[in-house]
């Protein structure tokens, strides 16, 4: 019997020859190569990207710091390198196995968060005045801290040696601490000496006498007031946010949304709406209903106490006509009776109101030309010398008087808000409000010009058509400063 064998085509299996293994050789070679170029290039930028990391934080760091300090004087700048150096000392690199070295290089200022007006330390001193952003780069800390040495990468190519990396930041005020309330300076002057007893007279206004900021005119017998745009407070044309739905938050906190309004320009609206807005200046006095604020993000004073000008007030030797000095116009302007120089003959005692419920006169020889005031305030003028200020008529305090009511703690003068909203913020009552160069232009809104910012302390709750505050001086950058951020 025969078997046929069917054909097999299995095929026949090939050994490589010298080209196919020196092909596969050759692109192994090439896939080595590219594997590891990926394993480098993946592993080093990796570190790069963690030193960038360390960077940034160093450098925000340092900027915060720095912009914390800043206050318009070059003082400032000096306290700002300072801190700038302590907070980079602070911060590691290299997996926290190296240390920064500092250079005041790294540090430069700036009047805004952004363009070219960068300037260093030197040049921030002498003109230090709206300096109030610090912007770091790290590039000039050293090679060491921007540059890494790469693993693997250099094996691909030498010019891969090395990789250079930086962080820069910005940072400065997003807030200050003024009202969205304009009111017109009474004098162009910023110190000016009052006879007899060289008082100081800041802008027309006198420490320690009591004003109804809703009557002033410098320039006229009806009252002059504005309410400023939060948004385009810069001096943008056009102040379109000044309803008093838009300001009534701003009121609340006291606060504007831009990093200061010194000797600047501001959107501002003529008359500023008190009617709908004097129940948020009252949450100073722990009062909330009826207004927009919280007492969280707009807390009460500490001390909420009124200080009524009848004869219930403890300190004034003759009882007041009124809670202010009572206004009247002089020469076509609109002021009080205790502005004029000389004093109408026709004043009394009573006519100048409550007086010294917070500030005290100061001598016109303790004044200081500069951004800021001495650590404690200005020296006062000599009790003795008080009623000599107000000739004729003589208002006085009773003997037992020292200290200003507002600070004293006793019971007559000190009332605590309650319990329930906390301790209360001292000197939440002073208002810092922007003292305009007057006139403004006559349109619905105008860019007004800020000689300064006066600080006016509410002896009593606004009305809806009074707001009683007495003069308590002109505030400083440093004074004002609001909260600070980093610019990115």
């Amino acid at each position: 019997m025969t078997v046929n064998r069917l054909p097999t085509n299995r095929p026949t299996l090939q050994h490589p020859g010298p080209h196919q293994r020196g092909a596969f050789a050759v692109l192994f070679a090439v896939l080595l190569i590219l594997m590891l170029a990926f394993l480098g290039m993946a592993l080093d930028l990796s570190r790069l990207y963690n030193r960038t990391v360390e960077l940034q934080s160093a450098a925000d760091a340092a900027a915060l710091a720095a912009a914390e300090k800043l206050s318009g004087t070059a003082g400032s700048i000096d306290a700002a390198l300072n801190v700038a150096a302590t907070a980079a000392a602070g911060k590691k690199f290299a997996y926290e196995n190296a240390t920064f070295t500092w250079s005041d290089a790294a540090l430069k200022f700036s009047t805004a968060p952004k363009g070219a007006g960068w300037m260093d330390a030197t040049a921030a001193r002498a003109a230090p005045e709206g300096v109030m952003f610090a912007k770091v780069d790290t590039a000039e800390l050293g090679a060491a801290a921007n540059t890494i040495d790469n693993y693997l990468m250099r094996f691909v190519s030498t010019k891969l040696d090395s990789s250079t990396t930086g962080a820069s930041a910005v940072a400065g005020r997003s807030t200050t601490n003024v009202m969205p309330l304009a009111l017109c300076a009474m004098s162009t002057v910023p110190a000016s000496s009052r006879s007899p007893s060289n008082e100081l007279v800041q802008y027309g206004f006198r420490r320690g006498v009591g004003y109804d900021l809703m009557q002033l005119n410098p320039g006229g017998s009806s009252p002059e007031h504005f309410v400023v745009d939060p948004i385009a407070a810069s001096g943008a044309s056009g102040a379109s946010n000044t309803t008093a739905a838009d300001v009534g938050p701003f009121v609340c906190s006291g606060t504007l949304p831009m990093s200061g309004v010194m000797k600047g320009q501001i959107s501002v609206k003529k008359k500023f709406p008190l009617a709908s807005l004097y129940e948020q200046l009252n949450s100073r006095f722990d009062q909330y209903s009826g207004g927009s604020c919280s007492y969280r993000m707009a807390p009460p004073d500490a001390n909420i106490k009124s200080f009524v000008y009848t004869a219930s007030n403890s300190w004034m030797a003759t009882t007041p006509a009124g809670q202010t000095a009572t206004t009247m116009t002089d020469n076509g302007k609109l002021l009080t009776v205790a502005d004029p120089i000389p004093l109408p003959g026709s004043n009394t005692a009573a006519k100048y109101g409550l007086l010294w419920s917070y500030a005290k006169p100061v001598p016109y020889s303790a004044y200081l030309a500069s951004p800021t005031e001495p650590a404690g305030g200005y020296v006062t003028l000599d009790k003795t010398l008080w009623p000599a200020l107000f000739a004729p008529g003589l208002p006085d305090t009773k003997s037992g008087y020292s200290t200003a009511p507002y600070f004293s703690g006793s019971a007559a003068t000190d009332l605590k808000p309650s319990s329930a909203h906390g301790r209360g913020l001292r000197n939440r009552r002073v208002l810092n409000i922007p003292l305009l160069l007057c006139p403004v232009s006559n349109g619905a809104k105008a860019s007004a010009t800020v000689l300064a910012v006066g600080k006016f302390f509410m002896t009593v709750p606004a009305t809806s058509t009074s707001i009683y505050a007495e003069f308590a001086g002109i505030a400083t950058d440093q004074s004002l400063g609001g909260t600070v951020e980093l610019y990115k």
